[in-house]
Protein backbone atom coordinates (compact mmCIF):
# COMPACT_ATOMS: atom_id res chain seq x y z
CA UNK A 1 0.00 0.00 0.00
CA UNK A 2 3.41 2.33 -0.35
CA UNK A 3 3.78 5.44 2.07
CA UNK A 4 0.37 5.69 3.91
CA UNK A 5 1.61 7.55 6.60
CA UNK A 6 4.45 10.37 5.38
CA UNK A 7 8.02 9.59 7.55
CA UNK A 8 6.60 6.53 9.38
CA UNK A 9 8.28 3.55 9.97
CA UNK A 10 6.99 0.94 8.01
CA UNK A 11 7.43 -2.47 9.93
CA UNK A 12 5.40 -6.09 9.87
CA UNK A 13 3.65 -7.61 13.28
CA UNK A 14 3.60 -11.44 13.24
CA UNK A 15 0.52 -12.73 15.34
CA UNK A 16 0.15 -16.62 14.19
CA UNK A 17 0.31 -17.09 10.74
CA UNK A 18 -1.13 -13.52 9.84
CA UNK A 19 1.45 -10.98 9.42
CA UNK A 20 -0.14 -7.24 9.85
CA UNK A 21 1.66 -3.79 7.98
CA UNK A 22 2.11 -1.42 10.56
CA UNK A 23 3.11 2.73 9.91
CA UNK A 24 5.06 3.60 13.60
CA UNK A 25 6.29 7.40 14.78
CA UNK A 26 7.35 8.81 17.56
CA UNK A 27 8.39 7.31 20.95
CA UNK A 28 6.76 7.06 24.42
CA UNK A 29 3.19 5.42 25.52
CA UNK A 30 1.96 3.63 22.76
CA UNK A 31 -1.11 4.90 20.73
CA UNK A 32 -2.11 2.07 18.70
CA UNK A 33 -4.92 3.28 15.57
CA UNK A 34 -7.14 0.69 13.91
CA UNK A 35 -9.09 2.03 10.92
CA UNK A 36 -12.49 1.04 9.64
CA UNK A 37 -14.09 0.54 6.62
CA UNK A 38 -13.99 1.12 3.65
CA UNK A 39 -10.39 2.79 4.65
CA UNK A 40 -6.89 2.06 5.05
CA UNK A 41 -4.32 3.16 7.69
CA UNK A 42 -3.75 5.98 5.77
CA UNK A 43 -6.87 7.37 7.36
CA UNK A 44 -4.29 8.31 10.17
CA UNK A 45 -1.81 10.33 8.46
CA UNK A 46 -2.97 13.46 10.30
CA UNK A 47 -3.60 11.94 13.93
CA UNK A 48 -0.71 9.79 13.66
CA UNK A 49 2.06 13.16 13.48
CA UNK A 50 0.17 14.81 15.93
CA UNK A 51 0.53 12.10 18.55
CA UNK A 52 4.03 11.44 17.93
CA UNK A 53 4.63 15.56 18.21
CA UNK A 54 3.00 15.02 21.75
CA UNK A 55 5.24 12.11 23.25
CA UNK A 56 3.56 8.95 22.06
CA UNK A 57 4.53 6.13 20.00
CA UNK A 58 1.58 5.99 17.37
CA UNK A 59 1.16 2.82 15.31
CA UNK A 60 -1.79 2.70 12.24
CA UNK A 61 -2.13 -1.07 11.51
CA UNK A 62 -3.79 -2.80 8.36
CA UNK A 63 -6.66 -5.01 9.53
CA UNK A 64 -6.89 -8.50 8.88
CA UNK A 65 -8.03 -9.31 5.11
CA UNK A 66 -6.71 -5.49 4.23
CA UNK A 67 -3.50 -7.12 2.72
CA UNK A 68 -2.03 -10.61 1.23
CA UNK A 69 -0.39 -11.46 4.61
CA UNK A 70 -3.44 -11.06 6.75
CA UNK A 71 -5.85 -12.91 5.34
CA UNK A 72 -6.56 -16.19 6.82
CA UNK A 73 -6.51 -19.35 5.32
CA UNK A 74 -9.39 -21.00 6.98
CA UNK A 75 -11.47 -17.15 5.91
CA UNK A 76 -12.41 -16.56 9.70
CA UNK A 77 -13.44 -13.15 10.25
CA UNK A 78 -15.91 -13.51 13.49
CA UNK A 79 -15.56 -10.94 15.85
CA UNK A 80 -13.57 -12.86 18.18
CA UNK A 81 -10.75 -13.21 15.76
CA UNK A 82 -10.87 -9.55 15.10
CA UNK A 83 -10.27 -8.64 18.48
CA UNK A 84 -7.87 -10.98 19.23
CA UNK A 85 -6.21 -9.44 16.29
CA UNK A 86 -5.98 -6.45 18.24
CA UNK A 87 -4.51 -7.88 21.77
CA UNK A 88 -2.12 -9.70 19.02
CA UNK A 89 -0.38 -6.23 18.25
CA UNK A 90 -0.19 -5.28 21.20
CA UNK A 91 1.98 -8.10 21.99
CA UNK A 92 3.94 -7.78 19.14
CA UNK A 93 4.80 -4.54 19.79
CA UNK A 94 5.97 -5.31 23.14
CA UNK A 95 3.42 -2.77 24.90
CA UNK A 96 1.85 -4.28 28.49
CA UNK A 97 -0.61 -1.33 28.07
CA UNK A 98 -1.80 1.07 25.40
CA UNK A 99 -4.18 3.43 24.62
CA UNK A 100 -6.57 2.43 21.70
CA UNK A 101 -7.65 4.72 19.43
CA UNK A 102 -10.61 3.61 16.93
CA UNK A 103 -12.57 4.47 13.13
CA UNK A 104 -15.50 3.35 12.52
CA UNK A 105 -14.95 -0.70 12.71
CA UNK A 106 -11.83 -0.09 14.25
CA UNK A 107 -13.94 1.67 16.96
CA UNK A 108 -16.19 -1.18 17.43
CA UNK A 109 -12.56 -3.44 17.76
CA UNK A 110 -10.60 -1.10 20.18
CA UNK A 111 -13.52 -1.01 22.78
CA UNK A 112 -14.21 -4.67 22.48
CA UNK A 113 -10.57 -5.41 23.53
CA UNK A 114 -10.74 -3.18 26.01
CA UNK A 115 -13.89 -5.56 27.22
CA UNK A 116 -11.56 -8.40 26.60
CA UNK A 117 -8.21 -7.44 28.33
CA UNK A 118 -9.22 -4.78 30.38
CA UNK A 119 -5.28 -4.39 32.05
CA UNK A 120 -4.22 -3.79 28.66
CA UNK A 121 -5.54 -0.67 28.10
CA UNK A 122 -4.74 3.12 29.32
CA UNK A 123 -7.73 4.68 27.62
CA UNK A 124 -10.12 4.20 24.18
CA UNK A 125 -11.01 7.10 21.58
CA UNK A 126 -14.01 6.27 19.64
CA UNK A 127 -14.61 7.86 16.77
CA UNK A 128 -18.00 7.91 14.74
CA UNK A 129 -19.30 4.32 15.83
CA UNK A 130 -20.70 3.78 19.31
CA UNK A 131 -20.98 0.95 21.20
CA UNK A 132 -21.83 -2.30 18.67
CA UNK A 133 -24.50 -3.64 21.13
CA UNK A 134 -25.64 -0.27 22.13
CA UNK A 135 -26.07 0.66 18.56
CA UNK A 136 -27.65 -2.74 17.69
CA UNK A 137 -30.44 -2.37 20.31
CA UNK A 138 -31.19 1.30 19.57
CA UNK A 139 -31.24 0.59 15.73
CA UNK A 140 -34.69 -0.49 15.20
CA UNK A 141 -36.01 2.63 17.69
CA UNK A 142 -34.77 4.97 15.00
CA UNK A 143 -36.11 4.68 11.69
CA UNK A 144 -33.64 7.86 10.32
CA UNK A 145 -30.65 5.41 11.71
CA UNK A 146 -32.30 2.62 10.22
CA UNK A 147 -31.98 4.40 6.67
CA UNK A 148 -28.73 5.53 6.66
CA UNK A 149 -27.65 2.26 7.66
CA UNK A 150 -29.34 0.37 4.87
CA UNK A 151 -25.40 -0.08 3.65
CA UNK A 152 -25.03 -2.94 6.40
CA UNK A 153 -27.98 -5.01 4.43
CA UNK A 154 -26.46 -4.48 1.06
CA UNK A 155 -23.22 -5.98 2.35
CA UNK A 156 -24.63 -9.04 3.27
CA UNK A 157 -26.34 -9.81 0.21
CA UNK A 158 -24.23 -12.18 -2.62
CA UNK A 159 -22.57 -10.77 -5.20
CA UNK A 160 -24.23 -7.93 -5.82
CA UNK A 161 -21.93 -5.59 -3.46
CA UNK A 162 -18.95 -7.23 -5.26
CA UNK A 163 -20.13 -5.97 -8.25
CA UNK A 164 -21.08 -2.36 -7.08
CA UNK A 165 -18.15 -1.82 -6.24
CA UNK A 166 -16.21 -3.25 -9.50
CA UNK A 167 -18.59 -1.28 -11.81
CA UNK A 168 -20.32 1.99 -9.88
CA UNK A 169 -17.95 3.37 -7.48
CA UNK A 170 -19.70 1.89 -4.55
CA UNK A 171 -16.95 2.78 -2.00
CA UNK A 172 -16.22 6.41 -2.80
CA UNK A 173 -20.04 6.52 -2.80
CA UNK A 174 -19.74 5.50 0.95
CA UNK A 175 -17.26 8.58 1.67
CA UNK A 176 -19.56 11.06 -0.19
CA UNK A 177 -22.19 10.34 1.41
CA UNK A 178 -21.02 9.51 4.93
CA UNK A 179 -19.45 13.13 4.66
CA UNK A 180 -21.76 15.40 2.78
CA UNK A 181 -20.72 18.54 1.17
CA UNK A 182 -16.62 17.75 1.85
CA UNK A 183 -14.54 16.97 -0.84
CA UNK A 184 -12.68 13.21 0.63
CA UNK A 185 -8.76 13.71 1.24
CA UNK A 186 -7.03 12.95 -1.80
CA UNK A 187 -4.68 10.61 -0.31
CA UNK A 188 -6.99 8.82 1.83
CA UNK A 189 -9.15 8.49 -1.18
CA UNK A 190 -5.97 7.28 -3.59
CA UNK A 191 -4.88 4.80 -0.43
CA UNK A 192 -8.46 3.00 -0.19
CA UNK A 193 -9.01 2.30 -3.97
CA UNK A 194 -5.03 1.10 -4.13
CA UNK A 195 -5.98 -1.92 -1.57
CA UNK A 196 -9.65 -2.10 -2.38
CA UNK A 197 -8.26 -2.98 -6.22
CA UNK A 198 -7.15 -5.95 -5.01
CA UNK A 199 -10.04 -8.26 -5.07
CA UNK A 200 -8.70 -10.15 -2.34
CA UNK A 201 -9.26 -7.29 -0.74
CA UNK A 202 -12.77 -6.75 -1.11
CA UNK A 203 -14.17 -10.35 -0.18
CA UNK A 204 -12.12 -9.98 2.89
CA UNK A 205 -13.88 -6.46 4.16
CA UNK A 206 -16.95 -8.17 3.47
CA UNK A 207 -16.60 -10.77 5.14
CA UNK A 208 -16.24 -8.31 7.89
CA UNK A 209 -19.98 -7.62 7.33
CA UNK A 210 -21.11 -11.30 7.19
CA UNK A 211 -19.45 -13.02 9.02
CA UNK A 212 -18.34 -10.89 12.07
CA UNK A 213 -21.77 -11.31 13.82
CA UNK A 214 -22.73 -14.93 12.80
CA UNK A 215 -24.74 -16.63 15.47
CA UNK A 216 -23.25 -20.09 14.00
CA UNK A 217 -19.20 -18.94 14.18
CA UNK A 218 -17.86 -21.59 16.72
CA UNK A 219 -16.71 -18.47 18.77
CA UNK A 220 -19.72 -16.80 18.86
CA UNK A 221 -20.84 -17.19 22.86
CA UNK A 222 -17.48 -15.55 23.36
CA UNK A 223 -18.22 -12.69 21.00
CA UNK A 224 -21.44 -12.79 22.66
CA UNK A 225 -19.68 -12.22 26.07
CA UNK A 226 -17.26 -9.40 25.03
CA UNK A 227 -20.54 -7.32 23.67
CA UNK A 228 -22.10 -7.53 26.69
CA UNK A 229 -18.78 -6.90 29.38
CA UNK A 230 -18.60 -3.60 30.99
CA UNK A 231 -15.60 -1.56 29.56
CA UNK A 232 -13.18 -0.74 31.99
CA UNK A 233 -10.92 2.04 30.18
CA UNK A 234 -12.33 5.45 29.93
CA UNK A 235 -13.66 6.45 26.48
CA UNK A 236 -13.30 9.32 24.73
CA UNK A 237 -15.98 9.23 21.84
CA UNK A 238 -16.13 11.95 19.14
CA UNK A 239 -18.83 12.34 16.39
CA UNK A 240 -19.50 14.51 13.36
CA UNK A 241 -21.69 17.04 13.51
CA UNK A 242 -23.06 15.67 9.20
CA UNK A 243 -22.03 11.67 10.15
CA UNK A 244 -24.12 10.62 7.06
CA UNK A 245 -23.79 7.14 8.35
CA UNK A 246 -24.36 7.43 11.96
CA UNK A 247 -26.19 10.04 13.44
CA UNK A 248 -24.47 11.99 16.52
CA UNK A 249 -27.57 11.44 18.13
CA UNK A 250 -27.88 8.24 18.40
CA UNK A 251 -23.67 8.00 18.49
CA UNK A 252 -24.13 9.39 21.51
CA UNK A 253 -27.32 7.43 23.32
CA UNK A 254 -25.38 4.32 22.27
CA UNK A 255 -22.09 4.82 25.02
CA UNK A 256 -24.50 4.30 27.89
CA UNK A 257 -22.71 4.80 31.30
CA UNK A 258 -23.32 0.93 32.28
CA UNK A 259 -21.25 0.11 29.30
CA UNK A 260 -18.13 2.74 30.55
CA UNK A 261 -18.26 2.46 33.64
CA UNK A 262 -14.81 4.19 34.04
CA UNK A 263 -16.19 7.46 32.91
CA UNK A 264 -16.62 9.20 29.69
CA UNK A 265 -16.18 12.32 27.49
CA UNK A 266 -17.89 13.31 24.36
CA UNK A 267 -17.82 16.00 21.86
CA UNK A 268 -19.28 16.64 18.58
CA UNK A 269 -17.24 17.98 15.59
CA UNK A 270 -18.97 20.65 14.11
CA UNK A 271 -18.84 20.78 9.98
CA UNK A 272 -17.58 17.28 9.99
CA UNK A 273 -19.00 13.97 8.81
CA UNK A 274 -18.06 10.30 9.52
CA UNK A 275 -14.36 11.06 8.70
CA UNK A 276 -14.20 13.65 11.10
CA UNK A 277 -10.50 12.90 11.70
CA UNK A 278 -9.92 13.69 8.21
CA UNK A 279 -12.28 16.15 7.84
CA UNK A 280 -11.05 18.66 10.57
CA UNK A 281 -7.92 16.81 11.80
CA UNK A 282 -6.93 20.18 14.32
CA UNK A 283 -10.21 19.98 15.98
CA UNK A 284 -9.74 15.75 16.72
CA UNK A 285 -6.07 15.98 17.00
CA UNK A 286 -6.84 18.66 20.06
CA UNK A 287 -9.52 16.92 21.14
CA UNK A 288 -7.95 13.47 21.34
CA UNK A 289 -3.82 14.31 22.40
CA UNK A 290 -5.28 15.73 25.68
CA UNK A 291 -7.43 13.30 25.95
CA UNK A 292 -4.62 10.55 26.09
CA UNK A 293 -2.12 12.96 27.77
CA UNK A 294 -4.38 13.16 30.65
CA UNK A 295 -4.77 9.11 31.50
CA UNK A 296 -1.43 8.73 30.62
CA UNK A 297 -0.67 10.77 33.17
CA UNK A 298 -2.69 9.57 35.60
CA UNK A 299 -0.63 5.58 34.80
Amino acid sequence: MGELIARAAVRTLQVGALAFTAYEMGEGPLALLVHGFPDTPATWRHLAPALAAAGFRAVAVACRGYEPGSTPADGDFGLAALVDDVIGWLDALGAERAHLVGHDWGSSLVQLAAARAPDRVVSLTALAVAHPAAFAALLPTDLEQVERSWYLYLLQRPDLPELLIAQQGLLEHFWRRWSPGWEPDAAALAAMRAAFADPQVVDSALAWYRRAFDPAHRRWPEAATLLSAPIAAPVLGLAGARDGCVAAELFLRAMPAEIFRAGREFAVIPDAGHFLHLEAPELVGARVTPWIARWQASE
